[in-house]
């Protein structure tokens, strides 16, 4: 397992570690990401969007679960767990998103990934936090 860490300045930082994500991640591609509240999830999936020449605007599905946008160069499909159990996570059997058996390969990014019981056998974990003394951080590992 490879991990990075990046110190994000502020939302613009993490909306632009979120562009080169988008411009550079592949369909097939999975982002789990964590962090508390406020910590800039959406913000970085807002910024995986514009790498990713989408042009809708991009909030976050906490109250219809996943969003699926189709204007850019791969389908993006978002995915909120927050309001979730992790049995209801497992209802919803996830899985087809990431091994495409019922949507075209995209790039999936996952708020509150860690509700998920299962995981896709390769993914991206993008953990954000907030220090007091380095400010916003994202640690990055596959």
């Amino acid at each position: 397992m490879t991990e990075r860490i990046v110190k994000l300045s502020d939302a613009s930082a993490t909306q632009m570690l979120g562009i080169d994500l988008g411009r550079s991640l592949t369909a097939g591609s999975v982002l789990l990401l964590t962090g508390d509240l406020g910590s800039g999830k959406t913000t970085l999936v807002q910024g995986l969007a514009q790498g990713m020449d989408i042009e809708d605007s991009i909030v976050s599905p906490t109250f219809t679960i996943i969003n699926e946008y189709f204007s850019g160069r791969l389908p993006l499909y978002h995915l909120d767990l927050y309001r979730l159990s992790n049995a209801e996570v497992d209802d919803l059997h996830l899985e087809s998103y990431w091994l495409g058996l019922e949507t075209a390969p995209g790039i999936v990014a996952i708020e509150w990934a860690e509700r998920l019981s299962y995981l896709p056998e390769d993914y991206l974990r993008i953990e954000l936090t907030y220090d007091v003394v380095d400010g916003r951080v994202a640690k990055i590992s596959n």
